[in-house]
């Protein structure tokens, strides 16, 4: 979990997370860029397209998923926060503190958004493969 949390740590500055599901229909890899912020050994999202996104959909017909951040990924599983979930509002500011900026209001992005959580498999020794 250390290493996880190292490599979550050192990965802070990078702008975008890729996270892959498995297609619901296909049952292929769906690979997607996406904002992200961290917090221990799991990695939050918000879906703009919230339950209606394929990836979301994806997600919760397999909730196990990858996260690539630079060269490394690292397994998951995924959870969509509930509403009544502290963790919801942990996830929302995490997310938009990383990416509003002056010139960027992102907070009805962050009001509306449905958070996601994959929380890190933390049984990978080293954290990361390239």
């Amino acid at each position: 979990m250390d290493d996880i949390r190292t490599w979550l740590r050192a990965a802070a500055d990078e702008a975008y997370a890729y996270v892959t599901t498995t297609g619901r229909v296909t049952g292929e890899p769906h690979e997607i860029e996406i904002w992200f912020a961290a917090d221990g050994a799991t990695v939050y999202f918000l879906s703009g397209g919230r339950d209606r996104a394929d990836w979301v959909r994806n997600l919760r017909r397999d909730a196990r998923v990858t996260v690539r951040i630079a060269d490394h990924t690292v397994a998951g599983t995924a959870r969509v926060v509930s509403a009544d979930d502290p963790e919801d509002g942990v996830a929302r500011q995490l997310v938009w503190r990383r990416y509003t900026t002056a010139e960027r209001d992102l907070t009805h992005w962050r009001d509306t958004a449905l958070p996601i959580a994959v929380d890190l498999d933390a049984r990978q020794r080293g954290a990361a493969t390239s």
